[in-house]
């Protein structure tokens, strides 16, 4: 758009079709993972991932323990390979089922929680692009995703993927547990696909009032992303796509801890806030105290919600809207298109180059070597 159309953009505006064409190729994978007898046994859930991947958890924690009834926990791959106590993987504790998550499925610390999982008698399901990774390998099930090809940007259309696959694992798990029928699983089916209509709908406004807010704060020294819930899982996400596609500082705080830490900062005019707040939030009350107190500092302001400035007490702020799911636990599936389309115009405006390119200082990520080759250690 206007001299500033790049990678991310167009990866975005992808989406649409993207999620068609994924819910179409992962129900029927998904609906032979697992025996109604199998689906019973399970008494605990722990997805786990890094980076992005781990935002996809966090996002879809809620989603699993609403549809199957399950506990389910989302622990950084790092926390589960050399922290998480042992003894909690046995069948002992009610047959756990780790699920992790990695679109090249060669990310080290992934492959190790899995491996140490298994060790110790938890059913593992990987997901993963590619079967034949390490954590392919290493995962009891594996549910193979298959995503087209596209220009290269910061994890846009890999995280969606991500996204759709647990969602729609949860809606079978739900399911097979006969938490619901089988007319109400295809209910929550169709809900996730038709959120592809309803951006495909929203993408032009939205996408033009990223680029504004992009504009005006280009020569913002740092940004902080809010939220809570899986609200805060999407903020998560958008801090990362700033530090790989801008490389500017960032935070990312859930709407609770602001209200004690991060109303502190000086200069308060010069961090662009970035606020996710879908209307049926259990903490929506809350995340609207923060954004009084927020406009109260002079903070620039943004907030990516499915509502508009009357439910924010028309605080002053740029509002970019968001699909409306028919069940909200759905929202993870798009509210975060527009945090990559802000990251891509600030990366295009400041003329920044995505993850620096892996030159001079930074080699040592080139082709995501540091996340790959490192030391796998089983405990």
């Amino acid at each position: 758009m206007e001299g500033y159309d790049n990678p991310m953009r167009r990866q975005v505006f992808s989406l649409p079709d993207l999620i068609e064409q994924q819910v179409s190729d992962l129900i029927p994978k998904i609906a032979d993972l697992w025996t109604r007898e199998e689906a019973l046994c399970i008494q605990k859930i722990i997805l786990t991932g890094c980076g992005d991947s781990y935002a996809a958890c966090m996002a879809e924690k809620y989603t699993f323990e609403t549809l199957t009834g399950i506990p389910t926990e989302a622990v950084p791959a790092l926390d589960l390979a050399r922290y998480y106590c042992k003894e909690q993987f046995g069948q002992d504790k009610g047959n756990p089922l780790v699920i992790a998550v990695s679109n090249s499925g060669n990310v080290a610390r992934v492959s190790e929680a899995v491996q140490r999982a298994g060790m110790h008698g938890s059913m593992t399901l990987g997901i993963t692009g590619n079967r034949h990774s390490e954590l392919g390998r290493h995962s009891e099930k594996i549910l193979c995703s298959q995503i087209p090809t596209f220009e290269n940007a910061p994890g846009t259309r890999s995280y969606l993927v991500s996204i759709l696959a647990l969602n729609l694992l949860a809606v079978r798990l739900g399911e097979l547990r006969r938490n619901y029928t089988s007319e109400m699983g295809d209910r929550y089916r169709k809900d996730i696909r038709n959120q592809s209509d309803l951006l495909r709908e929203l993408l032009p406004q939205m996408d033009g009032i990223c680029l504004e807010v992009a504009r005006q704060w280009k020569d913002c020294p740092c940004y902080e992303y809010v939220g809570a819930g899986f609200d805060y899982a999407a903020a998560w996400f958008g801090h990362a796509k700033i530090l790989e596609a801008v490389g500017k500082f960032v935070m990312h705080c859930n709407a609770e801890d602001w209200h004690h830490l991060n109303f502190f900062a000086r200069e308060a005019d010069k961090i662009g806030t970035v606020v996710v707040c879908n209307t049926a939030n259990p903490a929506v009350s809350r995340t609207k105290e923060m954004v009084r107190y927020a406009q109260k500092l002079g903070r620039p302001l943004a907030i990516i919600t499915d509502g508009g400035p009357e439910d924010f007490d028309s605080v002053r702020a740029a509002y970019i809207q968001v699909p409306a799911p028919v069940y909200p636990i759905h929202m993870p599936v798009t509210h975060f298109a527009p945090l990559c389309l802000m990251a891509g115009y600030l990366s295009a405006i400041t003329g920044e180059t995505y993850g620096r390119d892996g030159e001079g200082p930074w080699e040592f990520s080139k082709g995501g070597r540091c996340v790959r080759e490192s030391e796998i250690i089983i405990r």
